[in-house]
């Protein structure tokens, strides 16, 4: 099989090219990571009168790696979603009322009404 100069000068630019995408793309996510942690570490600390409104979870990958997401709504109307751990997921129930603490985008705690 014959390969002219072309396919190769082609070849040698579509690589770098696709490598340094890659890394561009690993670089943007751990610092957008990066920047919301400190964006949440320097919010304050709330805690509100809330519901339980929906629950949802994303599976992915071969392995199966499970994300919680809860969704609350607040005395004003306005709707949060968070995600939680597992042990956290399981114990909440749609309508649960309760007290919901959060720092920016991180779900702290929410402690059922009694």
């Amino acid at each position: 099989m014959y390969f002219d100069d072309g396919f190769f000068s082609i070849f040698t630019i579509i690589v770098p090219l696709f490598i340094i995408t890659i890394f561009g793309i690993i670089i943007y996510s751990v610092f957008s990571n990066v920047k919301q942690g400190i964006k949440n570490n320097n919010s304050p600390l709330l805690s509100v009168p809330a519901q339980v409104v929906t629950k949802r979870t994303t599976v992915r990958g071969e392995r199966s790696y499970t994300t919680y997401f809860v969704t609350f709504e607040v005395q004003s109307g306005d709707r949060m979603e968070f995600e939680v751990k597992g042990e956290q997921f399981g114990m909440l129930v749609e309508k649960d009322l309760g007290l919901l603490a959060f720092q920016g985008s991180r779900f702290i705690s929410f402690e059922r009404q009694k």
